[in-house]
């Protein structure tokens, strides 16, 4: 006797009858679903479902915050794969394998770590115990009896929409259509023999609502005639549309005027054209078009003697910012003025942004596996001892604390090269805020230096 045991590999043709069993079965009949199936139990076929054939999965790369999410959980809730999975997004599975690896990348190390030793591991000949949450197995191109059957059962269990009472009604409407052409014919071939019966009128069972009033209930007549007392009701005329109720509106009333104005000059062309033409020249002509106004633009708010002192300024700033040496002749000024040396300049001020984004203390998902994978090799506290180093960890919430390392911003850097009135100020403490060497500096950045007098500069 064989003994076929539910289980293993998922086959494509077996996702595929389940796909089709749950858009016929919802995801409550698995005992049903499974009956499709050969060889697989409702409990692995529900598992197929949610672990991996459900739309909703997401089995897209894991993220770095996914990543950081299961470690943190996973230390607050160990080994509670169900609750941490609708938390990451992940089904438990998918959660479970992950943390693995990561622990594994965290173990890689440790010198005693062997990968070839992982016990999880599977070696040849052994049954995957998880097959629900791996890809199917394609379709081979020629396939075994029991796999062709078993497609040709589900398509013909899948593709019958109706069930036992819908086949039975069908059944009692084709024998009512033929007892109903059945007395046709028999009342053709009396009439045709000559014996014309009566066709009695079917009775119908209960109120004809469209014949009669339901429990009506007339009252008997009186002792006068009130015939005359039925007086006419006059019905109010009510406005039936909304152009009635309103009104009619500013742009019907403006169509109406110019489908009139456009009748009255097609009759005025037929009558009188030269009149016509004549108005239409005139309505063309530019000379009666509306002169141009003559554009006005308001006072202007800044005199011309205020715009030479801001001209003179900016050349003053020129003159300090400049690399060149001021012109022959003004060594006065050069006295007067500090060493500028040492200010940053715009063009010295580093203005570009940095290639990437300075990283963090570490790698925050590395340290939180190795945390886990010390913790796990751990000895129980009742052997004494030194517990194992660990990383600095947060218990401060559900989810792990954000670590925002932000890439600087060039626009919202200060520029470190003073304006002319910052100028103004070191120049004015480098010379002890002494008011003849302000005189002449201003004289000297004010005016140009050919309209100096001489005995200024000798006296400077």
């Amino acid at each position: 006797m064989r003994i076929m045991i539910k289980g293993g590999v998922w086959k494509n043709t077996e996702d595929e009858i389940l796909k089709a069993a749950v858009m016929k079965y919802g995801k409550n009949q698995w005992a049903r679903i499974s009956s499709l199936l050969v060889r697989k139990s409702a409990k692995q076929c529900k598992a197929r479902w949610y672990e991996w054939l459900d739309p909703s999965i997401k089995k897209t790369e894991w993220t770095r915050e996914e990543d950081e999410k299961l470690l943190h959980l996973a230390k607050l809730m160990p080994t509670q794969w169900r609750t941490i999975a609708p938390i990451v997004g992940r089904t438990p599975s998918q959660c479970l394998e992950r943390y693995e690896k990561l622990l594994d990348a965290a173990c890689v190390k440790d010198e005693n770590y062997e990968p070839a030793d992982d016990p999880r591991k599977l070696r040849p000949g052994e049954i995957d115990p998880n097959p629900e949450s791996k890809p199917a197995r394609p379709d081979p191109v020629d396939m075994d009896e029991d796999e062709k059957e078993m497609l040709s059962e589900a398509r013909a269990r899948l593709a019958n929409t109706r069930g036992k009472k819908a086949k039975r009604k069908a059944r009692e409407k084709q024998l009512e259509e033929a007892r109903r052409l059945a007395s046709l014919q028999k009342r053709r071939e009396l009439k045709a023999a000559g014996i014309e019966g009566k066709q009695r009128k079917r009775k119908r069972k209960g109120i004809d609502y469209n014949a009669e009033i339901p429990f009506e209930k007339k009252p008997p007549p009186g002792f006068f005639d009130v015939a005359d007392e039925g007086r006419q009701v006059e019905q109010p005329q009510f406005p039936t549309t909304i152009e009635e109720l309103e009104g009619k509106r500013r742009v019907d009333i403006e169509a109406q005027l110019r489908k009139q104005d456009v009748a009255r000059n097609k009759i005025v062309q037929r009558h009188d054209t030269p009149s016509a033409v004549m108005q239409v020249n005139k309505l063309n002509d530019p000379e009666v078009v509306r002169k141009r106004s003559k554009l006005m633009l308001p006072a202007p708010q800044i005199s011309d003697r205020e715009l030479e002192e801001i001209a003179k300024m900016g050349y003053a700033s020129d003159l300090i910012l400049g690399e060149d040496e001021l012109a022959e002749g003004s060594s006065a000024a050069r006295d007067l003025l500090a060493n500028y040396n040492q200010t940053p300049r715009l063009g010295t001020t580093p203005l570009r942004t940095p290639q990437r984004t300075p990283g963090g203390k570490g790698d925050a998902i590395m340290m939180e596996a190795e945390n886990q994978a010390r913790l796990r090799e751990a000895q129980t506290p009742l052997f004494g001892g030194e517990n194992p180093e660990l990383h600095p960890s947060d218990f401060s919430g559900v989810t792990p604390k954000k670590r925002e390392v932000q890439t600087p911003n060039p626009i919202s850097t200060p520029l470190h090269t003073p304006g002319i009135f910052s100028t103004f100020k070191c120049i004015t403490l480098s010379l002890n805020f002494r008011p003849v060497w302000v005189f002449f500096l201003l004289c000297v950045i004010y005016f140009p230096f050919d309209f100096l007098p001489s005995r200024w500069l000798v006296l400077a």
